[in-house]
């Protein structure tokens, strides 16, 4: 056991340091789906069943190694804007705010963007969208909480032993732009498909808590590609089926995830559903998800089960994250829905 103890201390400091020298990897979800301006900013206001949507994240990660876990948070929203003065088209708006921390308030991210987005149809069976987000991120870092490998004893890391490293930029914040295209065909009313393409990091600011750069090295962020692809099929009037494929990349890393979830009508007015997938993130963990939806509020629920090495330390539990959101019509319509060109159990 103390053994162990001594290896994860050791495995967390080498991290932390790793994060001063290079560059962490962005905020993830494993319900990308339900994140879906940070996916792509092409998805703001693409709301098919709905006019306006909010929403709400929260994944904690490495509860049984780390004694404080990581924690990432978000609340979002979108709206469809112009619908009436844009010909077979409209605009969506929206924004978003993340916050992750990583251990003891080691390591704090806080992140803001707003999003627009521009819809056209392409005929009467497709939708090809373009979309950016534009705002600010901030980094901050406790260095009263860290210990670096020069201060380990050999036994233990002692805090009161002088270290090399000096960091003097403890709190960084800098412009941050995405840019994304979506495309929809929904060639039925029982189906429709949906791809798209982003890249955020566009401007590649620079990110470091050191004022100079050691010589040869680049802190600018690199760029990030996210690409998806889903579907909706209405198997019956009670089972919708979402496949659903993910991958993204960035410098030296890269996922994959595959899966579908369905969605089973409990009444005929399809004000209540529940929910059940299962999603593989290549090499890395097995991800189950259980949720409901009551009328315009749908809950879902995701438990990453690593299925990588890291399964020794952790005991196979990964993170586990929620995702709320709710959805509705504008007034304009006094409570007639328009026709959604997505499959809906709503009448």
């Amino acid at each position: 056991m103390r053994r162990s103890a001594k290896k994860i201390s050791f495995m967390g400091c080498c991290m932390v340091l790793a994060l001063l020298q290079g560059h962490a990897q962005d905020l993830h979800f494993s319900q990308w789906f339900n994140s879906p301006l940070t996916t792509n900013p092409a998805n703001t206001g693409f709301i098919p069943d709905a006019d306006f949507r909010l929403g709400a994240n929260y994944r904690d990660q490495w509860s049984p190694v780390m004694a404080v876990p990581y924690r990432t948070m978000s609340i979002w929203g979108d709206a469809q804007v112009f619908r009436n003065r844009i010909e077979n088209g409209w605009m969506g708006v929206g924004g978003v705010i993340l916050r992750d921390d990583a251990g003891a308030g080691t390591l704090t991210s806080t992140e803001a963007y707003g999003s627009v987005a521009y819809h056209q149809m392409l005929g009467y069976s497709s939708l090809l969208t373009a979309g950016f987000n534009a705002g600010f991120i901030n980094k901050r870092i406790n260095t009263s909480q860290l210990k670096f490998p020069d201060q380990f004893d050999g036994h233990f890391f002692d805090a009161q032993l002088p270290t090399s490293v000096v960091i003097d930029q403890p709190n960084v914040t800098y412009f941050d732009m995405q840019i994304g295209l979506n495309y929809a065909y929904f060639p039925t009313n029982k189906m429709y498909l949906n791809a798209g393409f982003s890249v955020q990091h566009i401007n590649r600011a620079r990110e470091s808590f050191f004022s100079t750069d050691p010589a040869g090295f680049d802190s600018r962020i690199p760029r990030r590609y996210i690409g998806f692809i889903n579907a909706s099929i209405k198997a019956s009037d009670q089972v919708i089926i979402n496949p659903m494929g993910y991958y993204t990349s960035m410098a030296n890393s890269s996922e994959a995830v595959l899966g579908m979830n369905a969605q089973y009508n409990l009444k005929d007015d399809g004000d209540q559903q529940v929910i059940g997938g299962l999603y593989y993130r290549a090499g890395d963990a097995i991800i189950p998800m259980i949720g409901f939806i009551y009328k315009n509020i749908k809950l879902t629920f995701t438990y990453d089960v690593t299925t990588s090495t890291l399964k020794h330390y952790d005991g196979g539990f990964g993170a586990f994250e929620f995702a709320l959101t709710s959805q509705g019509f504008y007034n304009e319509y006094n409570g007639n829905r328009r026709q959604s060109l997505c499959p809906s159990f709503k009448p």
